[in-house]
């Protein structure tokens, strides 16, 4: 059951009419539910998520949607300033766990009506906005469910629904792309540049964190990668997301395995140039962008942000939120907490970063509570190719929201321009770049 079910016995009626309503997209059966004749396990109890859940609630109630990440800041984002009322409404409705799912879905509903009714009435380009903004709010609805249940599936399918109907009428070409994996498909979208007239062009593969999901990855408008003249591949990985309901779990063998498979279908691609195909990674996507790029030495740059890189990932699970451990539990489709705690130390770059020779980026916060800096550097360290790591002053996880990255280098156009020179030959020196809350970089070198 997903996290409301579980924790709050007062809806379970609720649940009941709810799964009458729609029609049922999985086995029903006691205990282990099968998603493709895979065996998918009940709803993941991390000990402390159970346990802190008050202690959650009340953090939420005195702090709102942000409460440890900027998530309605990085969901606002891509939709631009028409959807900043939304998300006003939205952190203005959210006082508990519990309120997350229904206020995505209540905005997502009334988004995707109006894309209805805009397109019948012959307005295009509203109706695409609005399909966009209601594929975000549905997946951002998501969320909280850690389960392949009913409801994530509903979910799932509208936020598909309105972001095709989005690429149906965009102002550029994009497409779903379907990654043949393991006999199953990994799911993504491709876009091309605004413009593209034809011929071979750079791309990237861009992957997100565990929280977040492939279509904020190419905003609506101005999309920094698009605007530089790239192709973007962007992609859930194995555990991602949708993956999981799908079937497609997460482990580091797998993500060595896709990124290998992401790379076949790009280069199968008329419109992508094989020598410019690069990386770009957010949080968890930093670590699996690594794996990646030390098992497949095809991609030639590799972009990170908001380091997610501690090997075996204790303090994320076991000293952050609990909401993490809890979805990532579901994301390695492990139920049982001792078993997660031995599978969470396979979770590691090394034996992967090493072999990495092409150019490397890194940027992060200088107090990120979910990835202790020790580990960035010691990454960087290990890393044998052209690399930078940026550190912005006083940031935490989430690079942003400090002076350092208000009055500093963007930190969105620091990584596609570098992605931008070094995919076009540019060379730059190994460097630790230090973003100080006056805007000043200091630059020291990085041994080789």
């Amino acid at each position: 059951m997903d996290r409301r079910h579980f924790l709050s016995t007062t809806l379970v009626a609720t649940a009941a009419t709810a799964a009458t309503a729609m029609a049922s997209t999985e086995p029903a059966a006691a205990g282990a539910a099968a998603v493709d004749g895979q065996s998918q396990p009940n709803s993941p109890r991390a000990r402390r998520f159970a346990e802190q859940r008050w202690l959650l609630d009340n953090i939420i109630q005195a702090n709102g949607l942000d409460w440890d990440q900027a998530r309605s800041a990085y969901l606002n984002g891509p939709c631009g300033m028409d959807a900043s009322a939304d998300f006003a409404a939205i952190r203005q409705r959210i006082k508990k766990f519990d309120d997350i799912s229904p206020t995505f879905e209540a905005t997502a509903r009334r988004r995707e009506a109006r894309a209805h009714l805009m397109e019948e009435e012959g307005s295009p380009v509203s109706a695409r906005e609005n399909y966009f903004m209601a594929a975000i709010h549905w997946g951002a609805a998501q969320w909280p469910i850690d389960e392949s249940n009913d409801k994530n599936r509903f979910y799932n399918q509208h936020k598909r629904d309105c972001y095709s109907n989005y690429a149906r009428l965009a102002d550029h070409h994009v497409e779903a792309a379907w990654i043949p994996y393991q006999g199953k498909k990994l799911p993504g979208w491709f876009h091309l540049p605004p413009g593209y007239k034809g011929g071979r062009i750079p791309a990237v593969v861009v992957v997100p964190g565990m929280d977040s999901f492939k279509e904020t990855a190419v905003a609506m408008y101005g999309d920094s990668l698009l605007n530089r003249g790239f192709a973007v591949l962007a992609m859930e990985g194995p555990g991602q997301y949708e993956c999981p309901l799908l079937g497609i779990y997460v482990s580091v063998p797998g993500w060595a395995e896709a990124g290998k498979a992401m790379m076949d279908w790009l280069i199968a691609r008329p419109e992508v140039n094989p020598q410019q195909i690069g990386l770009r990674g957010t949080s968890f996507g930093s670590f699996t962008c690594t794996v990646i790029a030390g098992s497949d030495p095809r991609y030639r740059a590799v972009a990170v942000a908001a380091t997610a890189v501690e090997p075996g990932y204790y303090t994320i699970f076991d000293r952050a939120c609990p909401t993490f451990k809890n979805r990532f539990m579901y994301m390695s489709n492990i139920d049982d907490e001792k078993t997660f705690q031995e599978f969470r130390k396979t979770l590691t770059w090394e034996g992967y970063a090493d072999k990495i020779r092409v150019p490397y980026l890194m940027v992060a916060g200088e107090c990120d509570e979910l990835s202790p800096m020790e580990h960035t550097e010691r990454l960087i360290k290990t890393v044998n190719g052209p690399k930078r790591l940026v550190v912005y002053q006083e940031s935490r996880h989430s690079v942003g929201g400090v002076a350092s990255t208000t009055v500093g280098p963007p930190v969105g156009s620091l990584i596609a321009d570098w992605m931008f020179h070094v995919l076009n030959g540019k060379t730059y020196p190994s460097e630790h770049w230090f973003i100080e809350s006056s805007g000043r970089v200091n630059k020291t070198p990085i041994g080789a």
